[in-house]
């Protein structure tokens, strides 16, 4: 029983000393997505959508619940967002070629329609960005726009 004492006393010691170190967090700011938004031109009730559901993970600007300053918990969430900016920033949107932007638009489509996104490991704490069925419409919808626009996808008929 005295070596199960030390072995928690020390991993004790070990979590409070884990507190003081954390990875570096995603604090560009919100700003980083207008050229996307000026691009993408996408209504106000989309944008709204956008901020609250995709942002957080995909653009450089993270809005940081409580629990992020908790060793592990806070690199868990750097993984994430660092793993979900590289399938889609949009804070770096302007710097891809039309073809690339296509490709974006199709994967976050699929992503949306499939409810894959936004993940279950987020909504589940951020139940305000858990999406509808009506708003994946118009997400989908504004999103098919898009790759319209960009002159790849043929025209609906």
């Amino acid at each position: 029983m005295k070596t199960i004492k030390k072995i928690l006393l020390v991993l004790l010691v070990l979590f409070v000393i884990a507190q003081f170190f954390g990875p570096a967090k995603n604090q560009g700011d919100l700003a980083s997505v207008q050229p996307f938004l000026d691009e993408t031109n996408p209504p106000e009730n989309v944008k709204a959508i956008l901020k609250v559901s995709c942002y957080d993970c995909h653009s450089d600007f993270t809005r940081y619940p409580w629990y992020n300053h908790i060793t592990p918990v806070n690199y868990w969430l750097a993984d994430h967002i660092k793993d979900g900016k590289k399938h889609l920033n949009f804070s770096n949107w302007v710097g891809n070629s039309t073809k690339r932007k296509d490709h974006k638009m199709e994967e976050f489509i699929k992503m949306v329609e499939n409810k894959w996104m936004p993940m279950d490991s987020y909504t589940w704490i951020h139940t305000d960005a858990k999406l509808s069925d009506s708003q994946i419409k118009e997400v989908v919808d504004w999103a098919k726009k898009v790759r319209v626009a960009y002159g790849l996808e043929p025209k609906p008929q």
